[in-house]
C-alpha cells in the first residue's frame, strides 16, 4: 500500500486521467457485479421462491412470505455500510471495496446450491435468509466506496455528478444482466426452468466476481484517501465519529432516497408478481419489459448526473421527485388496462423518473459528508434507506393491493414517497460547485 502510494503521489496529469478512467471502469463494472447478484434474487423471489420454498401457503401468502426474506437483505445493507464504511474510512476505499466484491459473490454462488422445501422442508427458506442477509452486508458495503472510488479521483467539481454516477450505472446494468440470463434460462421447457433452470444465474455470478476483481485490482487508492494518510487526519471509529458530527446528514440522506428506492423496486421486482399474478400477462412480457427499461437507463442515469452538474444536484433531485411522484398514477393507469402494448410502455417508462433522482444521487449524498468520515456517512445514510423504503415497498404494495384491490392505492404510496424526499432534500446542503477535498465538518 505504501509503495502505490508514494507511486501515485507524483502521477502526471495524463498518468492521472489514465487512473480516472480506470477507477471509474472499475466502479461501474464492480456495482453491476454485485447489482446483478441483488437482482438476480430479486427475479426469483417474484417467479420462483414462494412455489419452492412456501409450496403450502396461498399464493398471496407464499409472495408476502418470499418478499419477507427478500426484505432481509435491506435490513442488513445498513449493518453492512457500518462494517464496511468502518474499513472504507479506516484503510482505504479500494481493499474495502475488493472485500465486499468476494463476500457478495461467495452468498450469491450458495443461493444455487440451497435444497428446496420438498427436500429440507423450512430449512431451505432459512438458508435463503442467512445468505440474503449477508448478500445485504455486501451490498451496504459497496456503494460508498465504488462512489468515492469514482468521485475521489476528480480533479474539478465541475464533473463530479457525471463521474459519481457511473457507480449507479451498474443498478441497470446489473438489471439487464440479471433479467437477460433469467430470461433466457426461463424458455426452458416444461418445470425445468422451475426445477432447477433457476439456479443457473446464481451460477455465474462467481465469473462476474473474477472479472470484477481483476479490475479492481489494477486502480491506486484516491488522492483524496492518500492526502488524509499523509496529514495524519485517519479516524479511530469513522462510523462513531460521524453519527456523532453528522447525523443531520445521515438522517436526510436517508429520506431523500424515499421517492428513489421505493419505488423503484416496485418497479422492478413488485411487477413480476403483479404483472403474472394479477394482471395475468405472460412473465416474458414483464421480464423483456423491465429488460427494456435498464437498456435506457445505462443512458438516463449518467445523462442526469451530467445535468446535475449544470443546474444544480437539489434542483435536479426534486424535479425528479415531483416527476415520480406524478408518474406512480400514470403507471398503474396503464398496467391495468391490461393491455400488453400498454403495460410494455408503463414498465419501460418507469425508469426515467428514477433516474432523475438516481443520476445525481451519488454526489449529492457524498458531497455531504466530509472526507475523513465519507465512506461511513455516505454508506450509513443511503443505505438506511434500505429499512424505510426499499425493502418494505414491495411488501406495501402487495398489502396495499390486497386491501384496496387498486393500483392507485400503491400509487398514492408513491406520492408520499416524493412529498418525503422533496423536503428532505430542501434541508440538505448543495456542494455542487464546492471542493469537496478537504475537510469541511458542519458540527
Amino acid at each position: 500500500m505504501a509503495t502505490q502510494n508514494a507511486a501515485a503521489a507524483i502521477l502526471s496529469e495524463e498518468e492521472h486521467q489514465r487512473q480516472l478512467r480506470r477507477a471509474v471502469i472499475a466502479s461501474a463494472v464492480g456495482t453491476t457485479i454485485e447489482w446483478y447478484d441483488f437482482f438476480a434474487y430479486s427475479l426469483a423471489t417474484g417467479l420462483v421462491f414462494a412455489k419452492l420454498y412456501f409450496p403450502k401457503d396461498d399464493p398471496l401468502t407464499g409472495t408476502l412470505n418470499a418478499f419477507a426474506i427478500y426484505a432481509v437483505g435491506f435490513v442488513a445493507r445498513p449493518v453492512g455500510a457500518a462494517i464496511f464504511g468502518h474499513y472504507g474510512d479506516r484503510i482505504g476505499r479500494k481493499s474495502t471495496l475488493i472485500a465486499t466484491l468476494l463476500l457478495m459473490g461467495l452468498a450469491t454462488f450458495l443461493i444455487a446450491l440451497v435444497p428446496t422445501y420438498a427436500s429440507i422442508g423450512i430449512w431451505g427458506a432459512v438458508l435463503l435468509t442467512v445468505l440474503r442477509f449477508i448478500q445485504g452486508v455486501g451490498v451496504g458495503g459497496e456503494w460508498g466506496g465504488s462512489v468515492l472510488l469514482s468521485m475521489e479521483w476528480a480533479r474539478s467539481h465541475q464533473h463530479r455528478g457525471f463521474l459519481a454516477s457511473w457507480p449507479q450505472f451498474g443498478v441497470p446494468a446489473g438489471l439487464f444482466l440479471a433479467n437477460l440470463v433469467v430470461l433466457a434460462f426461463s424458455q426452458m421447457s416444461g418445470s425445468a426452468f422451475l426445477d432447477w433452470g433457476w439456479r443457473v444465474p446464481f451460477l455465474l455470478s462467481i465469473v462476474l466476481v473474477a472479472v470484477g476483481l481483476w479490475v479492481r485490482l489494477s486502480v491506486l487508492e484516491t488522492p483524496v484517501f492518500r492526502r488524509l494518510e499523509q496529514e495524519n487526519k485517519i479516524e479511530r471509529a469513522p462510523m462513531l465519529e460521524v453519527i456523532r458530527k453528522q447525523p443531520k446528514e445521515i438522517l436526510l440522506s436517508a429520506l431523500a432516497r424515499m421517492s428513489e428506492q421505493a419505488p423503484f423496486y416496485i418497479f422492478t421486482a413488485f411487477i413480476l408478481a403483479y404483472g403474472t399474478g394479477t394482471l395475468k400477462l405472460s412473465r416474458d412480457l414483464i421480464v423483456t419489459a423491465v429488460l427494456t427499461a435498464s437498456v435506457v437507463s445505462f443512458f438516463s442515469v449518467p445523462l442526469f448526473g451530467h445535468l446535475s452538474d449544470r443546474i444544480g444536484r437539489r434542483r435536479m433531485y426534486i424535479l425528479g421527485a415531483i416527476t415520480t411522484g406524478i408518474y406512480g398514477f400514470v403507471y398503474f393507469g396503464l398496467l391495468d388496462t391490461a393491455a400488453p402494448t400498454l403495460v410494455f410502455l408503463a414498465i419501460v417508462l418507469s425508469l426515467i423518473p428514477h433516474d432523475m433522482l438516481y443520476g445525481p444521487q451519488a454526489a449529492l449524498i457524498a458531497e455531504s459528508f466530509t472526507p475523513r468520515l465519507r465512506y461511513s456517512g455516505a454508506s450509513l445514510g443511503y443505505q438506511l434507506a434500505s429499512i424505510i423504503a426499499g425493502g418494505p415497498a414491495p411488501l406495501i404494495a402487495t398489502a396495499l393491493f390486497a386491501e384496496y384491490k387498486s393500483g392507485y392505492a400503491i400509487a398514492v404510496f408513491i406520492l408520499a414517497c416524493a412529498v418525503i424526499t422533496i423536503l428532505a432534500t430542501l434541508a440538505m446542503k448543495d456542494y455542487t460547485n464546492k471542493d469537496i477535498s478537504r475537510e469541511y465538518d458542519q458540527s
